[in-house]
């Protein structure tokens, strides 16, 4: 039986490769906007963050190490044991140099985690490549510099890679994975594929349920009330509401998770649990995967 906690895993995702100021004046893209979301949300309470670096000058994404530095360095001088996870996307850039960049982060800014999505992936406009080569090559980077692997499911399939990945030694529990349902060329918001995904993960797994668009309400409502974690913010969806009558901010959308959390008596985890479920460093100065 997989692993999972009585509290709440909050995984905000502020930010992510999409939405730009012209879909949403809201969206944090300058290294000082998505460090302000961020600690607006630890005030609210949240347990880990999952981060996307965008150029300044231009709004684009961006792999540099640097521009990710400011960010880890400008959350951590106030929430110094907050889990950080950085985008290892292939959405945009698909060279392992430039994709692994981030991991080679070291001390106050180094992340707890990278992202490594199992699979590639059809968007609406725009595929993720992600080759078998690449996932195994990030995975051992990972390892090599005691990153842990923020894991990243569509469907079904990619579940059962990570643990062809995990056989390989390429992977080591415990496991933390985001589900994500709703894209239109993935396994859909609905609870059977959700248990699906959920019944297939690897021991000692935790995991977090997102969805896509419209599908983020539902989705973190069904994984609070299965005992799961959630990931939410304008990564995934930029209105508030079903009708898009209302575009959101990345607090009102923490807020809402706060009101369901609270209705299911689950308390939000605090992110020095969540590093000791997942072995990781303390924080505080010690960042990335305890050694074994």
């Amino acid at each position: 039986m997989n692993a999972q906690a009585a509290r709440l895993i909050v995984n905000f995702a502020p930010t992510g490769m999409i939405p730009t100021k012209a879909m949403t004046p809201h969206v944090p893209v300058s290294v000082s906007e998505i460090v302000d979301d961020v600690l607006e949300a630890c005030e609210l309470g949240i347990t880990m963050v999952h981060v996307h670096a965008r150029d300044e000058a231009t709004g684009e994404p961006t792999y540099r190490s640097d521009v990710y530095a400011r960010i880890i360095g400008g959350i951590r001088k106030y929430a110094p044991d907050l889990v950080i996870a950085v985008s290892l996307s292939g959405r945009t850039f698909n060279e392992f140099d430039k994709r692994s960049e981030p991991l080679q982060l070291e001390g106050d800014v180094k992340p707890d985690m990278g992202s490594l999505t199992l699979s590639s992936v059809n968007f609406n406009r725009q595929a993720s490549v992600n080759e078998p080569d690449m996932i195994q090559r990030l995975a051992r980077e990972m390892l090599k510099r005691g990153v842990l692997a923020e894991l990243e499911a569509f469907d079904a399939g990619m579940i059962n890679y990570a643990r062809y990945l995990e056989s390989k030694e390429m992977l080591q529990s415990p496991h933390y994975f985001n589900l994500l349902l709703g894209n239109i060329a993935c396994a859909q918001a609905d609870l059977l594929h959700a248990g699906v995904m959920v019944r297939d993960l690897p021991q000692d797994s935790y995991w977090s349920l997102a969805g896509i668009g419209d599908a983020q309400l539902p989705m973190n409502a069904m994984a609070i009330a299965m005992g799961g974690g959630v990931r939410v913010g304008l990564e995934d969806q930029i209105w508030y509401d079903a009708g898009r009558t209302k575009l959101a901010r990345n607090i009102d959308l923490l807020k809402r998770i706060r009101v369901l959390a609270d209705a299911n008596e689950r308390e939000i985890m605090p992110p020095a649990e969540c590093r000791t479920l997942l072995k990781l460093e303390p924080g505080h100065g010690r960042y990335g995967r305890r050694p074994a």
